[in-house]
């Protein structure tokens, strides 16, 4: 395992321990809301600063971009290395109780993500990429699934959880997805849905709106797994633009085709 990667699973794993722990009495977790139906909790902000603490002990001069603290200051120098981090993806999954939710902890370097965990404590479950070398599920290599035909594909999204943000378009597309693939799931954590593409529990995924955080590390555990990841121009700039594709290189032109006429 690549040195940089093996840190990175460090944290998240330390990361999964205090997620764990205050998972035993969610009732007495602290959470406020950032805004319409996103929430953070004392637990996500704990998480994350574990993580940090793990990152920065061991590489010092990286620059950090996480969810809930943002950008280091070093982030727009001429800092090679920027880590990636969602301390929780799925909070509100987590604050109910619902399991599935987890880790996202990726490295970008001169602008490519090279080094990528998705952890989901609940499961036990490490996925992990390193560029040019794989993905992996438990040490165990993975790739995307095999399936080709969109009637056969089981298809994971996410619905806009901010108050009526496009809703009206996603509701178009998601009558123009149910009515074409085997089925339509939203289980409600980007990261872990991408990492399940990957391992091809399901054969496509696609949302708009999300964040760097929610998409790196995810995105690189698809391409290492033999699949494709881009906007809904079928484009490589999703991570800095918010609105991804992803899934077998057969799904993913056939979800390009059928949802590029949204992007924008």
């Amino acid at each position: 395992m690549h040195p940089m990667l093996n840190t990175a699973v460090k944290a998240a794993r330390r990361a999964g321990t205090v997620i764990n722990r205050a998972s035993f009495d969610i009732e007495r977790i602290k959470v406020s809301e950032k805004g319409h139906n996103d929430f953070v909790t004392e637990v996500d902000k704990a998480a994350e600063q574990a993580i940090i603490e793990v990152l920065k002990t061991a590489y010092p001069e990286h620059a950090i971009l996480a969810e809930e603290s943002g950008a280091s200051p070093n982030l727009h120098d001429e800092t090679e290395y920027v880590w990636i981090i969602d301390p929780i993806d799925g909070t509100t999954n987590f604050i109910h109780g619902f399991p599935q939710y987890c880790v996202s902890i990726a490295l970008q370097h001169r602008g490519q993500i090279t080094q990528a965990v998705v952890y989901d404590p609940t499961r036990n479950d490490l996925f992990t990429a390193t560029k040019g070398a794989g993905a992996y599920l438990n040490e165990k290599r993975i790739r995307v699934s095999r399936r080709d035909k969109m009637a056969e594909a089981l298809i994971g999204t996410g619905f806009p959880f901010r108050s009526n943000e496009g809703l009206d378009e996603y509701m178009k597309m998601f009558r123009i997805m149910t009515e074409r693939c085997a089925g339509l799931r939203r289980p409600g954590a980007a990261a872990l849905d991408l990492a399940y593409v990957a391992c091809g529990r399901l054969d496509g995924f696609f949302e708009k709106g999300l964040q760097a955080w929610d998409m790196a590390a995810g995105s690189l555990l698809i391409t290492e797994a033999g699949g494709i990841v881009g906007n809904f121009a079928g484009e490589s700039d999703y991570l800095h633009h918010g609105n991804v594709i992803a899934g077998t290189p057969k799904i993913f032109a056939q979800m390009v085709n059928l949802l590029s006429p949204f992007a924008k």
